[in-house]
C-alpha cells in the first residue's frame, strides 16, 4: 500500500470500488462520493495518460483535455517514474472498445 496514505479506512474505500461491477454501479458510487469537478479531474489525468501513452504532444494534449502543461507533466512523471498504477489500468482498458460503447447505447 501506499505509505503516503496513512488511513485505516483507505482499504475499506479500496475494497468499496472494487466491489462496483457495472459503469452503472461506478456512476452512481462516484457521483455520491466526489463532486463534479473531483470527477472530471481524474477524468481529465486518465484522458492524459492515454494520449501521452498514444505518443501524443504536450500541444495535442492540451488542445484536446483542455488542461494544462502542469497537469500534463504531472502524469508524465507519473507515468515515467511512479507506481505503474496508470501503466496497470491502460493496458487493461480498451479506449476504442468504450468509445464505441458508448456510442452505440
Amino acid at each position: 500500500m501506499n505509505d503516503r496514505i496513512n488511513d485505516p479506512y483507505i482499504n475499506v474505500f479500496y475494497d468499496a470500488i472494487l466491489s462496483l461491477k457495472t459503469r452503472e454501479e461506478c456512476d452512481k458510487f462516484f457521483d455520491d462520493i466526489c463532486t463534479i469537478a473531483e470527477i472530471k479531474s481524474l477524468v481529465q489525468r486518465l484522458q492524459v495518460a492515454v494520449l501521452l501513452n498514444e505518443g501524443k504532444t504536450y500541444s495535442e494534449i492540451t488542445s484536446k483535455a483542455n488542461v494544462s502543461t502542469a497537469t500534463i507533466s504531472r502524469v508524465n512523471r507519473c507515468l515515467e517514474y511512479g507506481a505503474d498504477g496508470y501503466k496497470t489500468v491502460l493496458s487493461r482498458i480498451s479506449i476504442n472498445n468504450n468509445e464505441k460503447k458508448d456510442n452505440e447505447v
